[in-house]
């Protein structure tokens, strides 16, 4: 291309020099053959006006040329113009100076465009709220850091939610912004406040979670409600013997030490309902924004292990522990997984047969009951099993197989619940097996980060 307009500005100033010899080629063979002037004079006449007519065709040629250069660079090459057009004829030159003037201007501009744009892509970059750039089908072309994050592995199933497509097709007919409250139930639920957002054969869907608010209201709704069951019957003996001791027990030393020690019991009873019960809270609230930092997962069951060391001794049990050292990283949740595996390992405990063994492994082979990939952590024992029907309730909170073991070895009911949750905000899977008389086995499978994508 560039050569092919090279080869048109020098076949211009050809064209040129020999228009500019037409006339006196012309004027001069007329005066040599009318004999007004001498042969060799008329050729010195004629040779005088081609090489002027030479110098002005070459100096166009090599203007043209180099205006053509600036033209092109300006389509091609905008950053490396040079700052003076370098032509030769006057007016060419005052032409080709303002070329330039009008190039850096125009270069000025789109470079400020430029950085304008990078600009709002960092900031749209940097929104809170997921924002996801739709084609005329509903296809991604592009999400922004929030999206990636908070829709890692569900993207697809958000933009298959039915209302999620209703809202396109109405924003799209109507040519205005829709916006629709959506309700995700998998892989946790979730409150979202999607609004979709027409630019011409474009879309815009902008997210907004509000499963954080929604789920305040309901902890708060659940904490007055499960509180008040739950701690009921402990406040009541709690009065009870308060009032047993401020009357017939007044004087009686003996009863005085036993209510004490029952008192003691039911006020430590409350106190655990009441700290599972925050702590189910919290987790609840943070259950739709799964954790973000790798972690290692045996130094986390190490730590655990240690800590329940006093609690096997006194129970005559043996602790089996069958962890490699190479397990991958995993995002999750320290705290919350310590809280995880220390509710299971104490379960297996309490409801463990005295002087048994309890097995804590972990794997990241493949195992068919979970989706490929991740870590799967087993805490089993040899208790006494339970019943097949229970077992789909466990999870539920203040369920318990039987409630008279359960309030006698300290148990609130809310284990079970928190270890599900927990599973839940590592987008994991939980399996219960058990067999009655030959114990039970709590399997956790937690994703790692290509699995989670997946």
């Amino acid at each position: 291309m560039a050569e092919r307009q090279n080869g048109e500005a020098w076949t211009t100033a050809v064209a040129t020099i020999l228009l500019l010899m037409a006339v006196p080629s012309a004027v001069f063979l007329a005066l040599a053959l009318a004999g007004g002037l001498k042969a060799w004079l008329a050729v010195v006449g004629w040779a005088v006006c081609g090489v002027g007519a030479g110098v002005i065709g070459l100096a166009l040629g090599h203007d043209l040329a180099a205006m053509t250069g600036l033209m092109r660079a300006l389509r091609t090459e905008p950053d490396t113009l040079p700052e003076e057009a370098g032509l030769l004829m006057p007016g060419m030159r005052a032409l080709g100076q303002e070329a330039v003037r009008l190039i850096h201007a125009e270069r000025l501009v789109r470079a400020r465009s430029q950085a304008t744009a990078i600009e709002d892509r960092a900031l749209v970059e940097r929104l809170p709220d997921p924002l996801f750039k739709l084609d005329g089908m509903g296809r991604v072309m592009w999400r922004n850091e929030s999206a990636s994050t908070a829709f890692a592995g569900e993207t697809a199933a958000l933009l298959r939610h039915p209302d999620v497509r209703e809202a396109e097709a109405e924003a799209q007919s109507r040519g205005q912004p829709v916006r629709r409250e959506v309700g995700m139930a998998a892989p946790v639920a979730r409150d979202l406040e999607v609004t979709i957002i027409p630019a011409g054969e474009l879309l815009y869907m902008l997210v907004n979670d509000r499963t954080r608010e929604r789920a305040l209201e309901k902890m708060r709704a659940d904490f007055v409600a499960n509180s008040s069951h739950e701690l009921r019957t402990p406040l009541a003996s709690l009065i009870g013997f308060i009032e047993t001791l401020r009357g017939p027990a007044a004087d009686d030393r003996e009863a005085q030490q036993n209510f004490l020690g029952i008192m003691a019991e039911q006020a430590a009873r409350m106190q655990r309902v009441i700290g599972d019960l925050l702590s189910l809270s919290r987790i609840e609230i943070s259950e739709h924004s799964p954790p973000k930092e790798l972690l290692l997962l045996p130094p986390v069951l190490s730590r655990i292990v240690a800590a329940m060391e006093p609690m096997v001794k006194a129970q005559d049990t043996k602790l089996l522990v069958d962890v490699p050292d190479d397990l991958p990283r995993l995002p999750a949740d320290a705290d919350q997984l310590a809280q995880l595996f220390t509710n299971l390992l104490d379960n297996a405990l309490k409801y463990g047969q005295r002087g048994g063994e309890i097995r804590l492994s972990a794997s990241a082979a493949p195992d068919t009951r979970f989706p490929a990939g991740g870590v799967v952590v087993t805490v089993a024992d040899d208790g006494a099993g339970i019943a097949r029907e229970h077992i789909p309730r466990l999870t539920e909170r203040f369920y318990r197989v039987d409630k008279g073991r359960s309030r006698a070895v300290g148990g609130t009911g809310l284990g079970l619940a928190i270890v599900k949750h927990v599973v839940n905000r590592h987008r994991g899977r939980l399996v219960i097996e058990s067999e009655l008389g030959k114990g039970t086995a709590f399997s956790v499978w937690l994703p790692t980060p290509d699995a989670r994508t997946g």
